[in-house]
């Protein structure tokens, strides 16, 4: 994955000590909505409260998480290009929303470049292929061989269509030439469940998402679909060297606010999140989460939105998936 991280610690300091004011000054005490397109209890709804938590403690603001999931967080954008571009309503925007959506709808509602005005990166994660502990698979070897023995092929769950685990799940489809059918959820946690219970077979979740069930044996990590293994989880192998390298992809979250946003507005939001971001708790915390906690410019997110856009689009070209 592209990483444009580039704040400089004398920076992250200053802005760390002046968090108070750099909200307040924008907002006059009044709330952040940051609008999370996922359903409540995902990985990506939880580190949300952790980072607005962090910024809360440090200045007194108010943040409202509004979980708005659908069409793989395209409800929730298109809920804040329409807001006031005032920094009372933000998006946490993600690969999905930012970078794949030309990719997966013909005629989006919103434009990833022109209808929001960037402001952070917020963090990173591999994707873990998991699997119930009733599964005869033990690699991934495994269960692309049950997946070709059982009539109909294998259920893979996701958080939704467009989604990062629906595009992996497409991506080791094509790779294998192996039978596997798709079956979005709205969310990640109800995907985790229907997992657990036995009703689908397979799927790419976070590391967050299904730690608990990890622990408590019901489910099975058999690979993990980034570049590097997580140190949360050293024995896990990548796909890559499991042997199915083109499964692969980092997914990033960033924040965002809708176009129009004032420059000095962006700038003191962009303090106060890239000084949670750098906090030693939080990075630590999300570390034990399998989570890598990023930060960078307004204008590095910018690139890095065309630059994924492009990347990702032609990933989900490769994997046999057409916009709708």
């Amino acid at each position: 994955m592209i990483r444009f991280v580039a704040i400089a610690v004398a920076g992250v300091v200053g802005a760390y000590t002046t968090v108070h004011g750099a909200v307040a000054q924008v907002l006059d005490g009044r709330p952040i909505v940051v609008v999370v397109p996922f359903s409540p209890g995902a990985s990506a709804d939880s580190l949300m409260r952790m980072v607005t938590k962090n910024i809360s403690d440090k200045s007194g603001q108010t943040f409202v998480i509004e979980n708005r999931p659908g069409a793989g967080g395209a409800v929730g954008a298109a809920m804040v290009k329409q807001a006031r571009p005032d920094g009372l309503t933000l998006l946490q925007a993600n690969a999905g929303t930012h970078a794949l959506i030309s990719a997966l709808q013909t005629n989006p509602a919103y434009d990833p470049v022109k209808d929001f005005s960037p402001i952070t990166l917020l963090w990173s994660f591999p994707h873990l292929l998991v699997v119930p502990s009733g599964s005869p698979a033990k690699s991934v070897d495994d269960l692309i061989a049950y997946a070709r023995k059982k009539p109909g092929g294998l259920t893979f769950g996701s958080p939704g269509s467009g989604s990062g685990g629906h595009i992996l799940g497409e991506m080791l489809k094509v790779q294998t030439q192996t039978p596997l059918v798709h079956v979005p959820f709205k969310g990640a946690a109800p995907a985790v469940l229907d997992l657990v219970a036995g009703r689908i077979d397979f799927l790419f979740a976070s590391y967050a998402s299904v730690v608990s069930f990890v622990e408590s044996g019901q489910l099975r990590v058999l690979g993990l679909a980034g570049r590097e293994p997580l140190k949360v989880l050293p024995n896990v192998p990548t796909m890559a060297k499991a042997g199915y390298p083109e499964v692969d992809m980092d997914y990033w979250f960033a924040l965002v606010g809708p176009a129009g946003t004032p420059p000095q507005t962006i700038d003191k939001l962009h303090a106060a999140f890239a000084a949670a971001l750098t906090d030693p708790d939080i990075v630590k915390q999300m570390a034990n989460l399998g989570v890598e906690a990023l930060t960078n410019t307004p204008a590095e997110l910018a690139t890095q939105i065309r630059v994924d856009s492009e990347r990702l689009t032609k990933a989900a070209q490769a994997a046999g998936i057409t916009p709708k």
